[in-house]
């Protein structure tokens, strides 16, 4: 069902090597990850470093060529199932499980201090696209393993419930320290609890609630629905605490979201297992048939308050992060599964006297699916890289500053920057990672023709799993609707920077040297139209004021305009905004490669061949439609007024 023909899932990736052997800035990341490489225990150079790095991708690249990628029919056929309140995995789950816990990779990302290797989160990135080409699902509840304790650890430092030893660079105690210790060692795992009946993108609706009994102790009563990996032992589940005060506003109920942790149940030295929380159902999914989905009940079972009342959204946002730049790993694993798969079967179908792969539309296909694919790990290491320094960065600002003024100010600046990117590009790098997924799966199926309709070579099955890719950890839509929102608000609070900017851009296009710069930076410039078109529009009754207005007065002039009730055709067009985005973002950094690398230019050159027309047909659509859908709407919705106002 993958590609048996290889033995080693990373050494045959010659794309995946460039970024480990030559692009990622490995030094400062490795710096922080070490302590500058004072820390007794740890590498003491870049370069050791970096040799133990290669070597975890060559061991975890052959373990899933060989491990999980064969098994991976079994895996789609044979089910968990529940029995008696308990989830149970068929052998070869339970098998490959056992072996990557030997591997020692749950610990993967985790201090030394508390038994983990303290490696990079790239890294764990990385390994999660070679280890989706095999099996998507078996890479999803992989990641609720490590990927659950680092949350526990980094809760717990945000809280400030972690103590650290600075002298010696260690941990000397942390609030979760059994759970993660259980979680490396392959005995547990966690699971995030947010989705409800009724309450999915729409977190201000959840219902869940906690409440604190007269021993002090908090119970959380409520049901959690399609759960990834929900069968575990430790749940961080975000419930109700406060009341909604101002119903009228949709996201006035985010205020009152705590985060706690859950142990669903513990088992004695015996065996004997005591139920805090019921797995009700397992769902019967399309696909991701390796990884169980649960419906978990809550009533009064004790939980554990993380950070303050109230801040259950930010530490949300903080797990939501990392899960969608993994999503966006896998989406490249899936997709190159499909690439790989097609391309084999093209080079060994005759049709018409010739591979099928010699033929002038399949070859367009597969030059546009590797190419695709090529732009999707570009945007996913940078997006990881710049996620990491973030956290890192503030970590070190927090237990670490430096002692001079001014070389903390400028780690404070250089902390925002990476955070700034690192917002910018994951919408961007979930939406199109997951969506491109999918159109690359499907074609794969059409290149096999009626073969890729059966389960014989296992395209159907790539298709089937990544359909839940735009769904689970923030819908496509919701991503595209945090894009627009983060560049037209960017506008509003900055207005002279989007002008700078785009006057940079224009300038680019038509002055640089480089053909290539010119072309990328016209890219942006249509970008900006797109944004001055949706801004200057959706002001809706405000257009009269900002005619003739410079935008350095725009954000005066909107002062009292509400961009959740009034961003009707920016919402109508969110996508084709994030697809404009996302092609420039991508670019950009394949610009930034060639001029490093001049041999990546032909990768930018293919790139820009297909974003090009794209962002032309985008732009023209954002420009040219909806106007007659949205007065349909709003004149359904003053129906509806009166209607109401009548009865």
């Amino acid at each position: 069902m993958a590609n048996f023909r290889s033995g080693n899932f990373y050494t045959d990736n010659e794309d995946l090597k460039f970024y480990v052997d030559k692009y990622i800035d490995w030094e400062p990341l490795v710096e922080l990850t070490e302590f500058d490489y004072k820390a007794p225990d740890g590498f003491k150079d870049l370069d050791e470093a970096l040799d133990v790095y290669r070597s975890i991708l060559e061991m975890v690249g052959e373990f899933t060529a060989n491990e999980i990628a064969p098994h991976a029919k079994k895996l789609d056929e044979e089910h968990p199932h529940l029995k008696d309140g308990i989830v149970h995995f068929p052998d070869v789950t339970d098998t490959i499980f056992e072996k990557i816990n030997d591997l020692e990779l749950h610990g993967l990302c985790l201090p030394r201090g508390l038994g983990g290797m303290n490696c990079p989160f790239v890294l764990f990135m990385l390994l999660n696209e070679i280890m989706a080409r095999a099996d998507v699902s078996i890479t999803a509840h992989n990641g609720f393993h490590g990927g659950m304790a680092m949350a526990m650890l980094l809760f717990s430092i945000m809280e400030g419930s972690t103590e650290f030893d600075l002298d010696n660079l260690e941990i000397k105690k942390t609030r979760f320290e059994d759970a993660i210790q259980e979680i490396i060692a392959g005995k547990a795992w966690g699971s995030m609890d947010i989705t409800e009946p009724g309450a999915g993108s729409d977190m201000a609706a959840m219902s869940t609630k906690a409440v604190k009994d007269k021993d002090g102790i908090w119970r959380v009563s409520g049901q959690k629905i399609f759960i990834t990996s929900g069968h575990a032992k430790y749940h961080f589940v975000i419930a109700r605490t406060e009341k909604q005060e101002d119903t009228a506003d949709a996201f006035a109920g985010l205020k009152g979201l705590s985060m706690f942790l859950v142990k669903a149940f513990e088992d004695d030295e015996n065996g004997n297992r005591t139920h805090y929380a019921t797995f009700d159902s397992l769902e019967d999914k399309l696909g991701h048939h390796g990884s169980a989905t649960v419906s978990i009940g809550y009533d009064e079972s004790p939980a554990e308050l993380i950070g303050k009342r109230g801040e259950g959204f930010k530490y949300m946002l903080m797990l939501m992060n990392n899960a969608r730049v993994g999503v966006g790993f896998e989406s490249i694993g899936i997709a190159e599964n499909a690439l790989r798969l097609a391309k084999e079967y093209a080079a060994e179908r005759f049709s018409m006297g010739k591979t099928i792969d010699k033929h002038e539309m399949i070859a367009d296909y597969l030059d546009e699916m590797q190419t695709d694919i090529q732009g999707l790990r570009a945007l996913a290491v940078k997006s990881s890289y710049h996620e990491e320094m973030t956290q890192k960065l503030n970590l070190m600002l927090m237990f670490m500053p430096p002692a001079d003024e001014k070389e903390r100010k400028a780690m404070e600046r250089e902390m925002k920057q990476h955070q700034m990117t690192s917002r910018m590009l994951t919408p961007l790098l979930k939406y199109q990672g997951a969506e491109k997924a999918i159109e690359i799966s499907r074609r794969s199926i059409q290149i096999h023709g009626g073969y890729g309709y059966s389960t014989e070579f296992g395209a159907e099955k790539l298709l089937r799993d990544a359909m839940v890719l735009p769904i689970y950890e923030g819908t496509s839509q919701i991503q595209s609707l945090m894009a627009m929102k983060d560049n037209l608000m960017g506008i509003l609070k900055n207005p002279k920077d989007f002008v700078a900017s785009n006057a940079r851009a224009l300038w680019l296009s038509r002055s640089s040297k480089s053909r290539n710069e010119r072309r990328v930076a016209t890219l942006r410039v249509r970008c900006g139209r797109a944004l001055q078109f949706l801004m200057t529009r959706l002001a809706g009754k405000k257009a009269k004021e900002l005619r003739g207005q410079p935008f350095s007065k725009w954000s005066t002039i909107f002062q009292n305009w509400n961009p959740k009730r009034d961003f009707a055709l920016a919402m109508l067009h969110a996508e084709r905004l994030t697809r404009m985005l996302a092609d420039a973002a991508i670019c950009e950094e394949l610009l930034r490669q060639s001029e490093q690398f001049p041999e990546r230019a032909e990768v930018l050159e293919r790139y820009l061949e297909r974003a090009e027309p794209r962002s032309k047909f985008l732009i023209s659509e954002i420009t040219k439609t909806g106007g007659r859908l949205l007065e349909t709407l709003e004149e359904e919705e003053e129906e509806e007024a009166t209607e109401q106002k009548a009865s």
